[in-house]
């Protein structure tokens, strides 16, 4: 790895796949940087050494990943797996360890590609052995093949809860229940967008198709659940949930749960990007122009780390991006930019049609955001409770930040990534606020980063 580059890309996902290829194809000296084993990102996840039975399993979009890998092995891309990216600055100087040393690069331009992560929703027994997010339960399938053999039950709002229960029933796992949280207001609340998600129709037809599937498998879905809860001592043991009136409890080793995605903004919040609360998605995302420039000139930021679009935008957004930077270092002129970027910018309109519906459709109730049991633990690195939050507001710590300071909750090992945007809509209640106020401040380094990684940048000196 050299020390300078034209051009650093921070993810190997649809979008760091996209830009960094498209920026190599046109001469710039690119290095791809991602943390994972291999390139594909979450969504692509274990794309070159997946079996084929598997893959199939998995459905078409996951495929459609092949072409974006192979495109990158082809490329004269320097790429480099298995690195933590755990600082990035307004001066372009990153931060990583690989092969458990430290290093600096430093670079032209630094595009974020760095994806998306589940939402937290904190809510009694979720810290439980047992409850787990269905993305991280994906992630097991598409690796290493790993499904539930005493059966699962599946909670949350979103398409990936659908998605994941759909081939989970095709890989024969016995699913006890779905149990969809999303409103039934929300009905009312997507009905003006639909006229504009027809135009995207794909989308909306695969979704109906795995609801068919799932209902002739005869797979329960319990529609307007609530007031959800993990019960056990030292293991879940059960999940009970109000359903039409009633409590009911279905007994369980293993809860799923999924709650759409928030942008992984922790490098863009690091390197001091303008980020703006954004109502529709429920989340903090950074402040980026058509072309992806956040407010820093030299970071453009593409794909799902800018704001929640999905794959397939994401490999358009990526690709634009790369093509901006080509033009702001002079391998492209204006017009060849637009000429370049003409059906990128197409179906990328696209993709979008369907967005406002999704937004509208699964928006998570303000309740469950808002308003976790005083018991809940919200931080679980520094067993921070949602009481112990509010107490903080009402003794006068009226942001985020200050809470921060005051309970240490989101100075763990997971450095407020599990627990950032729950505080924020706990103090944003806690103040009567409308919508969060403040985020954390990112601060290196934004992954853990031993005392003994950190002095190989220093080998020339002795103790």
């Amino acid at each position: 790895m050299k020390s300078h580059y034209s051009l650093v890309v921070i993810g190997a996902g649809p979008a760091g796949l996209s830009a960094a290829v498209v920026a190599a194809q046109h001469g710039l000296d690119v290095v791809l940087l991602d943390d994972q084993k291999a390139p594909g990102g979450q969504i692509y996840r274990a794309m070159e050494s997946i079996p084929a039975e598997r893959a199939k399993l998995l459905g078409a979009e996951y495929l459609r990943g092949r072409q974006l890998v192979s495109a990158l092995r082809e490329s004269n891309v320097d790429y480099f797996a298995d690195c933590q990216v755990w600082s990035l600055n307004n001066k372009l100087e990153i931060g990583l360890t690989q092969n458990n040393k430290a290093l600096m690069l430093t670079a032209d331009r630094v595009l974020l590609a760095n994806g998306a992560l589940e939402r937290p929703v904190p809510f009694p027994g979720w810290t439980l052995p047992g409850v787990m997010n269905a993305g991280a339960a994906q992630i097991l399938f598409k690796s290493h093949g790993i499904i539930p053999e005493d059966g699962v039950v599946l909670a949350g709002s979103g398409p990936l809860l659908l998605l994941l229960a759909w081939q989970y029933q095709h890989a024969g796992v016995n699913i006890k229940s779905i149990l969809d949280l999303t409103p039934m207001h929300n009905h009312l609340r997507a009905l003006p967008h639909l006229p504009r998600a027809l135009l995207a129709g794909h989308y909306l037809s695969k979704g109906m198709a795995y609801k068919k599937d799932l209902k002739m498998a005869g797979i329960s879905t319990l529609h307007n659940v609530s007031n959800l809860q993990a019960n056990g001592k030292n293991l879940l043991e059960s999940v009970s949930f109000q359903h039409k009136g009633r409590t009911e409890t279905l007994e369980t080793e293993l809860l799923l749960i999924h709650f759409g995605v928030i942008p992984h903004s922790q490098l863009s919040q690091a390197a001091g990007c303008n980020h703006q609360w954004d109502n529709s998605q429920q989340c903090w995302k950074p402040q980026v122009d058509k072309w992806g420039n956040s407010s820093i000139d030299g970071i453009p930021i593409a794909g799902d780390s800018a704001g929640i679009g999905g794959a397939r935008t994401a490999e358009h957004a990526g690709r634009l991006a790369a093509i901006q930077v080509l033009f702001q270092l002079n391998k492209i002129s204006q017009l060849e930019r637009k000429k370049l970027a003409h059906n990128d910018r197409k179906w990328m309109r696209e993709e979008r049609h369907i967005r406002p519906f999704l937004e509208a459709f699964f928006h998570i109730p303000g309740k469950l955001l808002r308003e976790p049991d005083d018991h809940t633990i919200v931080c679980r690195c520094e067993e921070v409770t949602a009481g112990d939050i509010r107490q903080a507001v009402a003794d006068g710590h009226q942001d985020s930040n200050q809470v921060k300071f005051l309970t240490r909750c989101g100075m763990g090992p997971c450095q407020g990534r599990q627990c950032a945007e729950a505080v924020s809509h706990i103090v944003a209640a806690a103040n009567k606020d409308n919508y969060p106020r403040a985020i954390y401040r990112g601060r290196p380094p934004v992954t853990p980063l031993t005392l003994g990684q950190l002095a190989t940048l220093y080998p020339e000196e002795q103790e």
